[in-house]
């Protein structure tokens, strides 16, 4: 059936294309750290040193709660975050950076902004903006 064939110049095989080839230059780049590519999205989304609920990075870096528990459990075990309470929420499970997360995700956050300039610093400023436009509307779709 043709009606059911994905094009190879689909935008959503493109956009698979680009994240592998994205994690592979950022595992490569981020080898001396140790940390999976899981790891890595929680402490990037953790960089701008605020804390996040569970529930809060979950929606941040497109994972469920379940999902995400060992993902901090081996940050945690690591020394990279801290998990308590929310003040005046003591139901809600705050994620913080500790010290060496801290610097952890900083290295992170430089490496992902020097790959963004690397990849998307030539582009005019529209073409980004637009370009963050779909990638916001193909990220609402699971919501």
């Amino acid at each position: 059936m043709k009606s059911d064939f994905v094009s190879p110049g689909s935008a959503l095989l493109a956009l698979q294309r680009a994240t592998h080839a994205t994690l592979q230059v950022l595992a490569a780049e981020l080898a001396d750290l140790d940390l999976t590519a899981s790891e890595i999205n929680a402490l990037a989304n953790l960089a701008d040193g605020e804390g996040r609920t569970v529930s809060e990075l979950g929606v941040a870096i497109g994972s469920r709660p379940t999902t995400l528990t060992s993902v901090l459990d081996r940050l945690e075990r690591r020394g990279h975050i801290t998990r308590g309470t929310r003040p005046g929420d003591r139901r809600s499970v705050l994620v913080e950076l500790s010290p060496s997360g801290e610097a952890t995700a900083g290295t992170i956050a430089e490496a992902l902004a020097a790959l963004e300039r690397r990849a998307l610093g030539d582009l005019p400023e529209d073409v980004v903006r637009n370009f963050r436009t779909v990638l916001r509307a193909l990220t609402e779709v699971s919501t």
